[in-house]
């Protein structure tokens, strides 16, 4: 029998990092086109907005720091940091808000530590976090209402009028409060059938929220199915955040159920496209199951007992720092080397 015959070596050549993070942007779009569908053009203004603004800073940046610019542009991950704020920001959010997020992102959170690979933090929830801290009318009151794009929701027009108005506060009849922010702080005083009889619950789960993050859960799958992320951040993150509902939440006339803790926020989002930061997250498969349990850990304590109804940045940003810690106790296996053997040396054994 004749076999093929090819000389060494046999290792499949890396994906480069411009092409990871194109395949991350292509599978984002199933999530960005559903909030598109159910709650109008704001995302993807958003979007277009700070994905121009991170590759213009960047670019700056790299300029401002002797850099070669369009070598470093060509990796995409700028692009995704100004994706990941586009797609997280509220849909009215004024134009101006999304600007201060994605110069901190960018700035702060990745070139001020010597830019990719060097930044401890997930650039996108740095920028995230500081705007929700120092603009919290504009990012908790500028939410759009569940409409369908051809069916309730405000124009392309509208939308963008709306943005570049700069004005904080809210767009009479087309914004409304996030699910999450309505089940917590109404349940207080009501029962959670008369909570969930709200508008922004709809007929099923969270109105527009599930397919949303539906679309995310399939991007997400689509990458872990392509080996661009592994399957440990996403599980670890919500199973531990199912345990802590189940566990702390059984009672839905105090806390919000498990339905919408998975399916009415960022969740799906946050595991899948956020968590998985190549820099940020933790390194070894073990590590990365701690780094997303902890994660799915915080989202649920805060939600629960915090002040912010949706958690998935600071979640994120905390475990950040517990990432060398985490990497430091949980070394991955070197090749050909066994698991080190615990007990007094020698004793035993013949």
């Amino acid at each position: 029998m004749a076999f093929v015959q090819q000389s060494s070596p046999h290792a499949h050549k890396a994906r480069p990092t411009s092409k990871v993070m194109l395949w991350v942007i292509l599978a984002a779009l199933p999530g960005l086109l559903a909030q598109t569908l159910f709650f109008g053009w704001g995302n993807l203004i958003n979007v277009v907005w700070c994905i121009a603004l991170a590759l213009a800073f960047e670019a700056a940046i790299l300029k401002l720091r002797n850099k070669p610019v369009a070598f470093v542009l060509k990796d995409n991950t700028a692009a995704v940091t100004g994706l990941l704020l586009g797609l997280s920001l509220p849909q009215f959010a004024p134009y101006w808000v999304s600007a201060v997020a994605v110069i901190s992102a960018i700035v702060i959170g990745k070139q001020l530590y010597g830019g990719l690979g060097s930044n401890p933090f997930n650039p996108a929830m740095v920028g995230y976090a500081l705007v929700l801290i120092s603009f919290p009318v504009a990012m908790t009151t500028n939410w759009a209402e569940p409409a369908l794009l051809w069916n309730g929701a405000p124009g392309f027009g509208d939308t963008l009028s709306a943005i570049a108005s700069g004005q904080q506060t809210t767009v009479d009849g087309w914004t409304m409060a996030t699910p999450l922010d309505e089940y917590k702080h109404k349940i207080a005083n009501h029962t959670a059938a008369e909570v969930l009889a709200h508008p922004t619950f709809g007929e099923g789960i969270a109105k527009g929220w599930e397919w949303v993050n539906g679309a995310f859960l399939v991007g997400g799958l689509i990458l872990i199915g392509l080996r661009i992320i592994t399957w440990h951040i996403p599980v670890a993150l919500v199973a531990a955040l199912a345990v802590m509902s189940l566990a702390f939440g059984s009672n839905a006339d105090q806390y919000a159920p498990l339905s919408l803790h998975l399916l009415a926020g960022g969740t799906m989002l946050g595991a899948f496209f956020i968590a998985t930061d190549p820099v940020s997250a933790a390194t070894s498969h073990q590590g990365k199951l701690i780094y997303g349990a902890g994660i799915g850990m915080l989202i649920y304590l805060i939600r629960s007992w915090g002040n912010y109804p949706d958690a998935v940045a600071f979640s994120v940003l905390l475990m950040n720092f517990a990432v060398p810690f985490i990497d430091h106790y949980t070394p991955p296996r070197t090749y050909g080397h066994h698991k080190a053997r615990r007990g007094m040396p020698g004793r035993g054994r013949s």
